[in-house]
Formats: C-alpha cells, structure tokens, sequence
C-alpha cells in the first residue's frame, strides 16, 4: 500500500501497441512517474528513450521486476508471455497492471489469483471496455432495471485488419465483448458455442462466432471479424420495456435508447393471441466523454494507493479467460455448447 502523498514510481514492460499511451497516461497523473520502460526491441526503445527522457530503458524485463525504486509493474506484451512476467511481478512485491488477456491459459490465471491474493498486491487487467463512457451508461441503466427483462445483446466487432500471428480473431475481439457481456450482467455466461474460420493462416481463426448463455436465460451473440470491408463496434440491447444500441464509433451520438417493444394482447379468440408493437420515442443522452485508457489507469493508480481491487481485477480477467478456454474447446468439437461454470 503507498501513502497519498508518496509517489508511485512505474516499470513498463512492453513498448508497441498499447505501452506508449500506458507510459503517457501514468506521468500525466499527479504522483505518478514512470522510471523504468523495456522492450526487447532496439527500435522500439530507442523511441521510447526519445519520447521519455527520464525514463531508464532496458531490454530486461527482469531488470524492471527486480528494482527496488519501482512500485508498480505494467505489462504490455505479446499474451504468451503474461503469466511469467506478472508471476515474476507479483513474487517481486510488485502491484501488476496486465494487457488482456490475463494469460494464456484458465490454470496459469487461477495461479495468478491465487498468488496476488497470498501477496496482498493489486493484480488489474487491462478490459478497457470496462471504463468505456458508453458502457459505464448502459450498466447504469441495467443497474436501474430501465430494460426490464434482458432477451438478448448482440455485438459486432469487425474491421478489415489488424491480422495478428499470435491469436485468433475470437481470442483477440471477442474477449473485449465477453468482458462487455460479464460486467453488464454481472456474471459468467453457463454455457457457449463457437464456430470459425481460418482463411489466412492454418489455425489462426479470421472470422468467429460466439453463442453465450447467461443466467435467466439471457442469450448473447458476438460476431468478430479482421476480414470485414466496414470497421464496427456495436453493441445491441433488448429487453422487455426498452432497447439501446451502442455505437463505439459514433462520438457524437454514441448511444440510443429505444422505447420500443412487443406485448401479448388478450386472447381475441379461442386458441388465438395478439401481439402488440410498442413503438415509442428514441432518446440520445449526453454522455460526458473521455478517454478509457486514461480512467482504467487512473483506477490502477488509486487501487495501489488505497490497497483495494479494481473492476477488472484479476479474478474478472480469469473469467473471460474461462470462458474462451470454452470456446476453444467448442471449435474442436464443431461448435458444440460447452458448459463453462462445470469446468
């Protein structure tokens, strides 16, 4: 646990996609400052020199774990390499913010649960979604019971690219969806069904599909995609009062609610029903934006000074790894349900 007032000094291990917005957000942030950068690139940290002079930048990530003048360790790198450098973190005493997905594996995130949990550290993981203005309105919604009874939400998340060589698209895009669906909820799904195709690389799924059942009957659906012509990142909601549609690229109006619906009309006759269409007004609330990235950091930064577990804690981050570890076993048995809470 760090006083308020004693600063929070960073090691960032990892410097492509995601490390130099992590290394830009932390030293924005009033008593935070991140000292130590690695990347086995020489490229990469000769950039990150660039960019943070102060910092020291190394190729050994083992020189970041083992530093007696750092706080907090961040890990930004490829997901096979996850569980032996938070498992090092956290032996370390260090407080660990993961990149998602937590590992690779639903035993190597049980260990890492179980071991931050032995060493009283923070161990957070990066669903940034979780921190997302959009999905923080709709969970206020939920939480409010707006929708009444949940049907279904569906979510689509395609683009044409970026094509990974270490994961497939289900690994890659949905896990952001799965970690949508659970906190929304506020549970794991029981069971899920998932279909593929690998049309670039042996192995390597493109497309995906996923099929999620939830508590109370809830059925949610995920399409992803890196072989799309359109970038979209929609997510729908439909209950039995009102239904919503998010779309994460619509900064102006990212949101809209629905009060829209169907009813069972009395009986007209024997053996016979009406089914009414709701149709009523559409609103678009104002939603006050800013960056996710920046809010799940600063959460990171306020759990180390105050000992307390994010949102996406480590446990929520072996969550939506049990349940792609589900769905994988569901594409070897040619889309299969598989039951996840048996597991």
């Amino acid at each position: 646990m760090s006083p308020a007032t004693q600063t929070i000094r960073i090691g960032l291990i990892g410097f492509g996609q995601w490390g130099p917005n992590h290394a830009r957000n932390f030293n924005g942030i009033a008593g935070v400052k991140v000292l130590r950068i690695c990347d086995l690139s020489e490229k990469r940290r000769q950039i990150a020199q660039e960019q943070f002079v102060d910092a020291r930048v190394t190729a050994s990530p083992e020189e970041i774990i083992c530093a007696d003048n750092i706080d907090a360790v961040v890990v930004a790198t490829p997901v096979q390499t996850h569980f032996l450098l938070v498992k090092q973190a956290l032996l370390a005493g260090k407080d660990v913010l993961c990149e998602k997905p937590l590992a690779s594996t639903e035993d190597e995130c049980r260990e890492l649960c179980e071991l931050a949990q032995l060493k009283g550290r923070v161990l957070m993981v990066g669903h940034v979604f979780l921190y997302n203005p959009g999905v923080l309105h709709l969970h206020e919604q939920l939480s409010r019971k707006e929708f009444g009874r949940i049907y279904y939400l569906d979510a689509v998340r395609t683009n044409l690219g970026p094509v990974r060589t270490d994961v497939g698209a289900l690994y890659d895009l949905a896990s952001h969806d799965i970690s949508i669906f659970n906190f929304l909820l506020g549970s794991l799904p029981i069971e899920v069904a998932a279909t593929a195709g690998a049309f670039l690389q042996p192995g390597i799924e493109d497309i995906g599909f996923l099929t999620l059942v939830y508590p109370g009957g809830v059925i949610c659906h995920v399409h992803t995609s890196w072989l799309n012509p359109r970038k979209v990142r929609q997510l729908t909601i439909v209950g039995d009062i009102k239904m919503a549609v998010w779309d994460d690229m619509n900064n102006l109006e990212p949101i809209r609610y629905y009060d829209k619906g169907v009813a069972t009309d009395h009986y007209s006759s024997f053996g016979e029903f009406q089914m009414i269409l709701r149709d009523g007004a559409i609103t678009i609330p104002k939603l006050k934006l800013f960056e996710p990235l920046l809010r799940q950091d600063q959460e990171f930064v306020d759990c180390v000074r105050a000992g307390t577990q994010p949102i996406a804690n480590g446990e929520f981050g072996y969550g939506v790894v049990r349940v792609l570890a589900a769905a994988r076993e569901s594409l070897a048995n040619r889309g299969r349900m598989t039951s996840i809470l048996l597991r």
